[in-house]
């Protein structure tokens, strides 16, 4: 008995012969997913050579990187990251300071450990965040402070008020918005 399976068109529950993935009344859509299939194929690929670079060769830069990256596998920052999220309720505090209700579940250093790794075991240090407040707040760590692997540090001062850095870092994410429109 040929092996089947459900067609892949919209309320459509005619059975498709295999490999195909549409019914002979949608056999037409087949091409088109092959072709999507093969670009994620390829996409993925450079993705994984890209992602094995930067965990192979950009997280051990150097010795200190290196370490730091130890400390993010250990028991110890993983019942810290617990703690946090408990704390915070799984809510970002960035968009919280500005006003706004969102899950976080990145665990940011509020002062940033390449400048200051003297806090990065201190739970006063570390907020929960969202993905969208993350990226900004990196992105504005590097031009505050210089940070990232071609930053040049600066001596600006440390910045530990939550609402500041949220209001930074959006005003940040506000120009750049602007200067794509």
């Amino acid at each position: 008995m040929p092996r089947v399976r459900r067609c892949r068109y919209p309320n459509c529950h005619a059975f498709a012969m295999m490999p195909n993935h549409y019914c002979q009344k949608h056999i037409e859509h087949e091409k088109k997913l092959q072709e999507r299939n093969e670009f994620y194929r390829l996409h993925h690929k450079q993705n994984k050579q890209s992602q094995w670079k930067y965990n192979h060769i950009t997280r051990y830069r150097n010795p200190v990187k290196a370490e730091q990256n130890k400390f993010y596998h250990s028991r110890q920052w993983k019942t810290m990251r617990n703690i946090i999220l408990k704390r915070d309720y799984h809510l970002c505090q960035y968009c919280k300071a500005l006003g706004r209700v969102s899950e976080g579940n990145i665990i940011d250093h509020v002062l940033p450990v390449e400048r200051f790794p003297d806090h990065m075991k201190e739970l006063n240090n570390l907020v929960t965040c969202c993905q969208t407040c993350h990226y900004w707040k990196t992105r504005f760590e590097e031009q505050y402070y210089g940070t990232g692997l071609h930053g040049k540090p600066t001596d600006n001062p440390p910045i530990t008020d939550v609402k500041l850095i949220a209001n930074l870092a959006a005003k940040l994410k506000n120009n750049h918005e602007l200067k794509r429109s």
